[in-house]
């Protein structure tokens, strides 16, 4: 198995423990608010967690004890998309990288846990609202604050909410601009668990850790069978969930989890590292063997 190398970044840091990857959003003098340099970071870091077959979980979270990320840099964002050709938007709009460089463009159907260690503001709380699960600080702060400056929400904000905190409430944090506290995020559904500001990231990674103890392969293709059943009828969602549980069948693991729980034995997870022809072969020698 070739190691990926996450290499060096200049506002971003990897760091990978175990099958466990933390990306660390590193402009804290800025309050970890992303320019386009920044944002071409994480889409890297991105697109190497995706490929390394050894990284089962990503945590993403922001540099020093103050925020997690408050949104935009616009003092950087205007002059560069100003520079772009005028194609720009609309291959953006549906190949990326979206803000924080997973928000739009990008299907990764391992899990994602944010790890919100204060102020999560605009574009901040959409990277947020793109993870799977959201861990916060006591004294986190969210928001959609950008709405006094007239900037929209243009990677997730306005999908993801709704569908995470219900339709009222997306719409009272979307129109107004307020600003909730940790314990609202909470009631809201919007975090998981609100922890001690020093307990964030080791939370998370507790979470990430118990993701990582099981077989990876059913794993990710319930998380794609929930994000591609959004917005489908009742029988299309059943659809993909039955053809991704069945798509199952192409994995040892498949096997091997019900096979050492009848023989009584701790399973031998190969978590999706293997090639289809070792897996028919397997297979194919045990049948024989039996029959």
């Amino acid at each position: 198995m070739t190691e990926v190398d996450y290499g060096v970044y200049k506002n971003v840091v990897c760091e990978k423990d175990g099958n466990i990857l933390t990306i660390t959003i590193n402009r804290p003098e800025v309050l970890n608010c992303i320019d386009p340099e920044t944002n071409l970071e994480l889409a890297d870091a991105w697109k190497k967690f995706d490929m390394d077959n050894d990284a089962y979980v990503a945590i993403i979270t922001g540099a020093g004890n103050k925020a997690f990320c408050t949104g935009a840099d616009l003092k950087n964002w205007h002059p560069f998309v100003k520079e772009q050709k005028v194609n720009y938007f609309r291959k953006n709009a549906y190949q990326g990288p979206g803000f924080g460089g997973y928000t739009r463009g990008v299907q990764i159907f391992k899990p994602i846990i944010a790890a919100i260690n204060g102020m999560c503001y605009a574009g901040g709380l959409e990277i947020a609202l793109a993870a799977d699960m959201r861990i916060c600080s006591e004294d986190a702060k969210f928001g959609v604050l950008n709405r006094r400056w007239n900037v929209g929400l243009g990677d997730g904000g306005t999908q993801r909410l709704w569908r995470i905190v219900g339709l009222g409430r997306a719409f009272e944090l979307i129109l107004t601009g307020k600003e909730i506290d940790a314990n609202e995020a909470y009631r809201i559904g919007l975090v998981n668990e609100i922890v001690p500001k020093e307990k964030v990231l080791e939370r998370a990674k507790e979470i990430a850790q118990r993701i990582c103890s099981y077989p990876q392969g059913s794993i990710r293709t319930d998380k794609e069978a929930v994000i591609r059943g959004i917005g489908t009828p009742l029988e299309e969602g059943l659809r993909i969930e039955s053809m991704l549980f069945w798509n199952l069948l192409l994995n040892h693991d498949f096997y091997e989890g019900p096979k050492a729980f009848s023989e009584k034995r701790k399973p031998k997870f190969t978590n999706e590292s293997e090639k289809i022809k070792d897996v028919l072969k397997h297979e194919w020698k045990e049948n024989r063997e039996a029959g």
